[in-house]
């Protein structure tokens, strides 16, 4: 992948439209496809993905970026009377031609403000300049009280995952909080966390992006230290909400 984001001419710190186009649609993303679906450990956590979607029952569900199409035909073969839509704005080939078989999945060009039971969005947020922007956009297309299956990867595992990216690794969760966001657990068996819309369906802009400024001044703090970070995390968080309060 980093190759074919050399040749594409692709910036880590602006994002071309024309270039990133081209990554997102290189032959690449097909073999990347077609390892998911034979590596166990990747077809593991989508399964788990699929299994705690099916558990809650939704009848409207979107995949966001999921253009190969890999999780929406396990959710859609365990929820067959249930719809499954994905948006992905670089659909591939060969993930249009398999979602064909099944008439309970299409793919969108748009999101419709509350109109989803339920969203999964895996390994997408690190990829773009400005998560928290494409997180919002998300969230409104739930319905309050619907349900999030998100996991990220803000880490600089391959290029085309962003450094803008990674104040969120330990903050995610803290910045999508004001966003409408309850965070309920982690999936069982798979990488991804569970969230809930706030019924009141409120998004405080301004507090996330408060929020994530503050992420992004802690960040370098918390990357280099060689003890855990979670728990100075934790205690960073605390004071945090005392200074709130008071």
């Amino acid at each position: 992948m980093d190759t074919a984001w050399k040749i594409c001419g692709c910036d880590q710190q602006h994002y071309a439209p024309a270039l990133y186009r081209d990554f997102y649609s290189h032959p690449v993303w097909l073999l990347n496809g077609i390892y998911v679906e034979q590596d166990p450990v990747s077809m593991g956590h989508r399964r788990s993905i699929a299994n705690g979607v099916a558990s809650l029952g939704p009848r409207q569900i979107l995949d966001f970026g999921g253009g190969f199409g890999t999780l929406a035909r396990l959710i859609a073969d365990r929820l067959p009377c249930s719809h499954v839509s994905i948006c992905d704005p670089f659909p591939p080939a060969h993930g249009l031609e398999a979602c064909k078989a099944y008439p309970n999945i299409t793919f969108v060009h748009t999101l419709t403000s509350h109109r989803f039971d339920a969203l999964v969005c895996t390994d997408v947020l690190e990829h773009v300049h400005d998560p928290i922007s494409l997180l919002e956009e998300m969230i409104v297309a739930v319905k309050p009280g619907g349900h999030l299956f998100i996991a990220n990867c803000f880490q600089p595992v391959i290029l085309c995952h962003l450094p803008c990216t990674f104040h969120l690794r330990y903050f995610f969760s803290w910045c999508a909080e004001p966003l409408g966001l309850q965070q309920i657990g982690r999936c069982q068996g798979s990488h991804a966390w569970i969230y809930q819309r706030r019924s009141d369906g409120a998004i405080n802009r301004r507090k996330a992006r408060f929020r994530e400024t503050v992420a992004k001044a802690l960040h370098p703090l918390l990357n280099g230290l060689a003890i855990p970070a979670r728990p100075l995390l934790r205690g960073i968080r605390a004071l945090l909400r005392i200074g709130a309060v008071s």
